[in-house]
């Protein structure tokens, strides 16, 4: 009866919240004295979850399965869930989990609890800690289901390693007809992705246009950082709505968020919330972001982002 893990993978690479939520379900696992059970969907090389805690793996091979389909990967991890028995099923908070989860707490009529922070204070009743009101606050929820279903929110609980055999199989699971075809994917290669990054570099009208956006990309070069930018940036036109962060664009989990021209509106901030710390680089004293900010830099950033460019430089140069 292990703990079931459903480990996200990319053209055969396992994504970094693959490790995570192993990660996560290795502290379940321990506290109910049980194992840990991945199930992979086309990935190349399973080994790397072994250093997480994960104890055998389950491999799904399909060239069918290259795109990412709901319906079909719920009706996968379901089938996996019941070959375990397991009663607790984990996934993360990425945008395809975010598809597949209700989906897959119906098959499995399974209780639900998202954006998931901590590992769980009692596994009997089972009780998990999770962010409500956009991160402003948390709340304790217990799940009395048969079957639980939790989604560990990105960048919360972190990479631990413990080294196990990851002992891998194939599984042949039966895959319900796709429905819906995807005919093309166009991804940004070469940069860190804001879903990925753990340090993010965001920028508002206060660069007063496209083409001063080149600071931004540095200072994100020099932090080994994604890009991103404000809703009205977007609808400017000025960056690719991909990097659109905020409450009706992508959130941001990151570990570090620094928003450079950004005043702060309540959709932009409630999209942000979960970085673990904020930094404003804004002229306006009054600016609503420097209320949420852990640090904040009044100032203007054509002045302000070059010298942090150049004090980072430095400092890396030394170490």
């Amino acid at each position: 009866m292990s703990v079931l893990v459903y480990t996200e993978s990319e053209q055969g690479k396992f994504k970094k919240v693959a490790f995570e939520v192993a990660s996560y379900a290795k502290a379940v696992a321990d506290q109910m004295g049980t194992t840990v059970t991945a199930v992979t969907i086309n990935a190349d090389d399973t080994s790397a979850l072994g250093n997480y805690g994960v104890d055998k793996v389950l491999k799904v091979n399909d060239a069918s399965l290259d795109k990412f389909n709901a319906n079909a990967y719920a009706s996968i991890i379901k089938q996996a869930t019941e070959k375990e028995d397991a009663k607790v099923v984990i996934v993360s908070s990425s945008a395809d989990s975010k598809y597949l989860a209700p989906l897959l707490a119906v098959d499995l009529n399974a209780g639900f609890a998202s954006n998931v922070v901590e590992a769980p204070s009692s596994t009997s009743p089972f009780t998990v800690k999770r962010t409500a009101f956009t991160n402003k606050a948390f709340n304790m929820t217990t799940i009395n289901s048969d079957v639980k279903l939790v989604a560990v929110s990105k960048n919360a609980f972190g990479l631990k390693e413990n080294t196990a055999s990851a002992a891998a199989e194939d599984f042949s699971a039966s895959i319900p007809e796709i429905k819906v075809q995807v005919d093309a994917v166009d991804k940004v290669t070469g940069q860190v992705t804001i879903a990925d990054a753990e340090v993010v570099v965001s920028g508002g009208r206060g660069l007063k246009g496209p083409e001063n956006w080149g600071m931004i990309e540095e200072l994100a070069d020099v932090l080994g950082a994604a890009t991103a930018c404000s809703k009205p940036v977007s609808d400017l036109g000025w960056r690719p709505h991909s990097e659109h962060v905020g409450q009706t664009g992508k959130p941001v989990a990151s570990n570090l968020y620094i928003a450079v021209g950004i005043s702060g509106a309540i959709q932009h901030l409630a999209g942000i919330n979960a970085s673990k710390v904020k930094v404003v680089i804004n002229t306006d004293p009054e600016a609503p972001f420097f209320k949420a900010a852990d640090y904040g830099i009044v100032g203007d950033a054509f002045e302000v982002v070059p010298k942090l460019i150049e004090k980072i430089k430095e400092f890396k140069a030394q170490q």
